[in-house]
């Protein structure tokens, strides 16, 4: 009887609880990804920091790296510009050293220096204006039932609830909003590739942080949206796609850039298009630099470039999550948490303690917090040796998991208010909600704006 362990890679995976499922290299028990490394240095790729290779095989590997022609290709592009929204400032909050700045800035204060910062927040919270509050606002749109009629039909497609769910209602708040038409019972029971929706004005839509397209997909079954741009800097597969270019007279474009680098004026397609910026889970500065590609700050340097836009938006609606990601070169707002009082490191431990919110579990009403993200296990025995040595540790540990999810649900908080306060600023109509219930989803706020009147429903009055 053959031993199906024995044609398997070696290598044990304590989350699934079994062996890897790949087949082991020659002469070898692991597979490729598993094999143990050399002692030699090993280092990101420039061109992709997902991969690393050997220091001494880096030149080589340059010329053959499967990101290299990617890399070429965009540099060509009109639209690609590095950095035009990285934000202003000194690079110091690179990745490779961001978690661990952002650690130190915890727990290198005294015990009385933390226990203020958690006051001030507290304080500065408690005082969050009516026009910054966040309040709760789950809505799913009566359009969107088309989508569950075409899952009865369409198999292929991907559905989870709990992402339909999220899904749907960033739809309902924009329709709530006056952005998205407001559609009768009747439409929702048709399917929207046979509509005529030449009546309704719809603007082209640009989802950005797109992944695989399903909340475009959603849009396009539900609303007959004519145009689309998705943004995306990482290649997936099973995108919607496919799916989206089977509609009739929608028009559809990806591009594969970092939302860092993209000057969307140049974009071809969107020359003199009103549009609609959407994004399902903005990772970190992923949000504030969507927020500037999107915005030209209404300064004196630049009014005239606003002025002459060749595209402009209409209204945007972005989901923010993981702000212990934020980081105060790319945040937008620099100047409210200035002005709060907080300094450039507080912001730091703000982010930080901003995973206590979310690193639980949020079906039952213990939260079971974890204060270390995302990390290395090298990093999490760094974090103990620190905690053993540090008082903040102690002050930290006599917390209950409640007390410390509160505290990062209002750093949450503070943070998305500043963001608000920007778009504000700049004279957008906006508001940040709760678009799904904390069961659904911990990260559940929603950033909405939109420039004057609503396009479908004049009555809309947000301060």
């Amino acid at each position: 009887m053959v031993d199906l362990k024995s044609e398997r890679c070696q290598f044990w995976l304590p989350k699934k609880n079994r062996l890897c499922a790949n087949a082991p290299l020659p002469n070898s028990s692991f597979c490729g990804n598993h094999t143990q490394r050399s002692n030699h240095q090993w280092i990101q790729c420039p061109l992709d920091p997902s991969h690393s290779v050997l220091q001494h095989n880096l030149e080589n590997h340059l010329t053959r790296c499967p990101s290299l022609k990617q890399a070429q290709s965009l540099s060509l592009q009109p639209y690609y510009q590095k950095g035009i929204n990285a934000g202003g400032g000194i690079d110091e909050d690179h990745t490779a050293t961001a978690s661990h700045m952002k650690r130190r800035a915890i727990y290198n204060k005294t015990v009385p220096e933390f226990c203020d910062l958690i006051r001030k927040i507290k304080s500065i919270h408690a005082s969050l204006s009516d026009n910054t509050r966040i309040q709760d606002s789950f809505k799913i749109p009566q359009a969107c039932a088309v989508w569950s009629t075409r899952r009865q039909i369409d198999r292929k497609l991907p559905f989870q609830e709990k992402h339909v769910l999220q899904q749907a209602s960033i739809l309902g708040n924009l329709e709530e909003f006056g952005l998205l038409p407001k559609s009768g019972v009747e439409d929702a029971v048709i399917d929207a590739r046979t509509l005529d929706r030449s009546d309704v004005d719809v603007p082209a839509v640009v989802e950005f942080g797109a992944g695989r397209g399903y909340l475009t997909q959603l849009l396009a079954d539900c609303y007959g949206i004519k145009k689309v741009l998705l943004v995306e800097r990482k290649s997936y597969k099973l995108k919607a796609d496919r799916s989206l270019r089977q509609i009739e007279n929608l028009l559809l474009e990806r591009l594969r850039i970092d939302i860092e680098d993209l000057n969307l004026n140049a974009v071809e397609s969107l020359q003199g298009v009103p549009y609609l910026a959407i994004g399902k889970h903005l990772c970190g500065p992923a949000t504030d630099m969507t927020l500037k590609c999107c915005i030209l700050e209404q300064s004196a340097q630049n009014h005239a470039d606003q002025l002459k836009a060749s595209c402009f938006l209409r209204g945007l609606a972005i989901a923010t999550c993981c702000h212990h990601l934020c980081q105060w070169k790319h945040y937008i707002n620099k100047n409210y948490i200035l002005n709060l009082g907080l300094t450039k490191e507080d912001f730091h431990a703000m982010t930080w303690l901003t995973s206590w919110a979310v690193d639980a579990d949020h079906g039952s009403d213990i939260f079971v917090v974890d204060s270390s993200p995302n990390l290395s296990l090298n990093e999490k025995e760094e974090i103990g040796a620190e905690l053993s040595q540090s008082g903040v540790g102690d002050v930290v540990r006599n917390m209950s998991a409640v007390e410390r999810a509160v505290v990062g649900f209002m750093c949450k908080d503070i943070i998305d208010a500043g963001r608000l306060m920007w778009l504000k600023e700049l004279g957008l109509h906006s508001q940040v909600v709760k678009y799904v219930p904390p069961g659904i989803s911990p990260e559940n706020h929603l950033l909405i704006a939109r420039q004057g009147n609503g396009l479908y429903d004049d009555s809309v009055a947000v301060k």
